[in-house]
């Protein structure tokens, strides 16, 4: 098996994760070199890796480039990409950079992965809150179309970066430490725009054209590029909730043929990289701890709208900083190499 010389760009929380799925998923790594801003080791599940600061003549050599995209590497694809192209690298960028460029794919493995081909050097990885929910959207609009995609996400706090996590931590201790006697915690750095801890707020990215959040908007954008129909109407809702790492959705979907519960979960049960959990009399359906450390998007609560005829609800969740990060690059990876 021919073996390819890879960089993960970025040593926060994504980065981290990709050198942990690079490992698990026994990609074929000849040499491996992790970039960040500054030199320094990091270690990962006991492993040291020597993180050496990002230049150009670091791309020498270098066949695979993954571009975590977050904390204190934003921006890096931007200055870098192209220097790593050139020096004959293919780049999968998990920032925002490229997603909406139409001369990069935006990729989702197991919806357009053969989009791959018509890469000019970059690739671009989605949104996280995206990626989970085309997963499983996907084999339902194959099938009988989805004329509208309605969805409220339930966003943890990794996926707004270490910070975050950081800062919903301190704000849980705070409150313990008060006895519960009160909700409020007060802390000098905030990485999110409000507390978190015992508290959700919608708002999550800026707020952009007709008060919806570049997140919200990303959901649509990115929606219809990955799965190569515009004429989807979407409209979502995004906000954050105290859990450290997982997202859910509710996503409610008006399909323009009809299917019903029991055909959808069999669809679903099929698709590859989706999970079914969806029995409502053992209280069995999806939760973010059932998703942490996993790469699978998992799905339940599939139930049909009683007042409207292609009306279907369903629940979605997977691991943010996996699935909806580095799993989907590596798994691009894979796909770059295997074609």
């Amino acid at each position: 098996m021919k073996k390819y010389n890879v960089a993960v760009v970025g040593a926060g929380v994504v980065g981290i994760e990709m050198l942990r799925v690079l490992k698990q998923r026994n990609f074929p790594i000849n040499r491996l070199k992790v970039f960040a801003r500054s030199a320094r080791d990091i270690e990962v599940d006991g492993e040291i890796y020597p993180v050496e600061p990002i230049s150009p003549e670091g791309f020498n050599g270098i066949d695979i480039a993954l571009f975590a995209g977050t904390e204190g590497e934003k921006g890096a694809a931007v200055t870098y990409a192209a220097e790593a192209v050139k020096r004959g690298a293919v780049v999968i960028d998990n920032g925002a950079d490229f997603r909406m460029d139409p001369k990069v794919p935006l990729v989702v493995p197991e919806v357009n992965g053969n989009d791959v081909k018509k890469h000019k050097g970059i690739i671009a990885n989605p949104n996280c809150s995206t990626i989970q929910m085309v997963v499983a959207l996907w084999p339902i609009h194959k099938k009988v179309g989805i004329k509208r995609i309605i969805v409220t996400t339930l966003q943890a706090s990794s996926g707004a970066g270490k910070g975050a996590v950081e800062q919903l931590k301190e704000e849980n201790s705070i409150i313990a430490a008060a006895g519960f006697n009160s909700v409020y915690a007060k802390i000098e750095k905030l990485s999110m725009p409000q507390q978190l801890a015992y508290n959700v707020f919608p708002h999550i990215g800026g707020f952009a054209e007709s008060d919806y959040t570049s997140e919200e908007w990303k959901l649509v954008k990115e929606t219809h590029k990955i799965m190569h129909d515009n004429k989807i109407k979407i409209s979502a809702t995004t906000v954050r909730v105290p859990v450290r790492t997982g997202h859910s959705e509710s996503v409610y979907i008006e399909t323009a043929k009809p299917i019903t519960p029991a055909k959808v979960r069999a669809l679903l049960a099929k698709a590859p990289g989706i999970i079914i959990m969806d029995d409502p009399k053992s209280n069995l359906y999806p939760m973010p701890r059932d998703a942490e450390g996993k790469d699978e998007t998992f799905v339940g609560r599939i139930r049909r709208d009683c007042f409207v005829k292609n009306g279907l609800w369903l629940w979605v969740v997977a691991d943010n900083l996996r699935k909806g990060a580095a799993t989907n690059a590596v798994q691009i990876a894979e796909c770059v190499i295997s074609k």
